[in-house]
């Protein structure tokens, strides 16, 4: 969930929209759609829809990591934690049995699989750390950049700037100490890949009942919308759980399309890259930028960018949704603390994320979705380093552990 809250106009119970934004939006959402399709193909158009869907979906149920694991942490309310565990469940019932077959349609899939070493720690605990100061977290960042947010483009910046400074660090990453990388599917078979998964997800649910059901007696309630029908289909907000359920079937059909899970990151520091091309900064020679992977992206269009095009996607879809609900580009009043937070929290999350390889999405939804250990290493890193930043936030004027 995103640190600056979206304010609109006071809320009616009636269907209402923002008709010149919104017509904006979707004119652009199909012309670049319409570019990509001509200057890629048709298949990379399908990806850039699907980041449309995923932009909608987060904006409309406010759906990101950096909210929920703060009020977790904070008002030991774990509703949107449980959400995020129930999504990544879900697309992991799916992932590791396709995975094992390895092209279910007839093209190779790959997880998001990586090693689990030093560089997994140290990157994921700055990202933890980097998304309470920054206000966002990967997927959170693009939808309320998406929805006019003036600090989140901010952190945005710095997170791509993070992201490049990362590529030129991780080769020296890689050589300190690190196990390669394991998959629970293809170590324990697609049943006991499952059982651990699904174990684990288990234990972390009970966790934040345990210790919300200690602190106020009863779980949380789901809040009564204040629309129902189409006025919320288009308003918002949509249902956590119901949401959670729609991200993990587009991320089983991103890794049927794209061949690879949803990721996030990778486009962040391709587009830092060729934009250091321009003003002379010869990244071309690093090593990180010649690795196969790499130096293709980065001799291409960034049209040709599977994660690219979805991100573009994200930010027109959630602006389309913020229109439609009548919340684009509010007006706010943001301290200059706040910002310093937003450009600190950027850098963390952007070079963090490198290291680490991917962010929410793509280390931590789509890691543990493919049985990835490394997942779970970033998960608890991730959060150890969120409770840091959470008692860090008072420094620059934010709301903290303090009531």
């Amino acid at each position: 969930m995103s640190e600056t809250t979206l304010k609109a106009r006071p809320e009616a119970p009636g269907f209402d929209f923002d008709k010149g934004p919104a017509a904006m939006t979707a004119v652009l959402f199909v012309i670049v759609g319409i570019a990509i399709a001509q200057a890629v193909d048709l298949h990379q158009a399908v990806l850039y829809g699907l980041g449309g869907l995923l932009g909608i979906s987060l904006y409309h149920a406010s759906f990101g990591f950096t909210g929920g694991w703060r009020r977790f942490s904070v008002e030991k309310r774990g509703r949107a934690m449980r959400a995020q565990l129930l999504m990544i469940g879900v697309a992991a019932a799916a992932f590791i049995p396709m995975l094992a077959l390895g092209n279910p349609l007839g093209d190779p899939i790959v997880g998001a699989v990586a090693p689990v070493g030093t560089s997994v720690l140290v990157g994921a605990f700055m990202f933890g750390l980097g998304m309470q100061l920054g206000g966002g977290c990967g997927s959170g960042t693009l939808f309320t950049v998406g929805g006019g947010s003036s600090r989140m483009l901010l952190t945005l910046v710095f997170f791509i700037i993070g992201a490049v400074i990362g590529t030129a660090h991780l080769p020296m990453w890689l050589e300190l100490p690190a196990l390669p990388p394991m998959s629970l599917g293809r170590e324990l078979g697609v049943g006991g890949g499952l059982a651990v998964t699904f174990g684990g997800l288990a234990l972390v649910a009970l966790i934040t009942v345990i210790v919300e059901k200690r602190a106020h007696g009863s779980l949380e309630a789901t809040p009564k919308a204040p629309r129902a029908g189409l006025a919320r289909l288009f308003h918002g907000p949509w249902p956590l759980v119901w949401t959670g359920l729609l991200l993990a079937g587009l991320n089983i059909a991103t890794l049927l399309i794209a061949g690879h899970p949803w990721s996030i990151t990778f486009g962040f520091g391709l587009w830092g890259a060729k934009i250091a091309q321009v003003i002379g900064i010869p990244v071309e020679t690093w090593e990180f930028w010649n690795w196969a992977g790499p130096a293709k992206a980065l001799g291409n269009s960034v049209l040709e960018d599977n994660t690219s095009v979805m991100n573009f996607g994200i930010v027109i879809g959630a602006a389309f949704a913020a229109a439609l609900a009548g919340k684009f580009a509010p007006k706010v009043s943001v301290p200059m603390a706040s910002l310093l937070a937003a450009a600190v929290g950027g850098i963390l999350m952007g070079y963090g994320a490198r290291l680490a390889f991917g962010c929410n999405i793509g280390a931590f939804f789509s890691g543990i979705a493919s049985g990835s250990v490394h997942g779970w290493l970033w998960f608890v890193l991730a959060f150890a380093g969120s409770w840091v930043g959470i008692a860090l936030r008072p420094a620059f004027g934010l709301d903290g552990f303090r009531k």
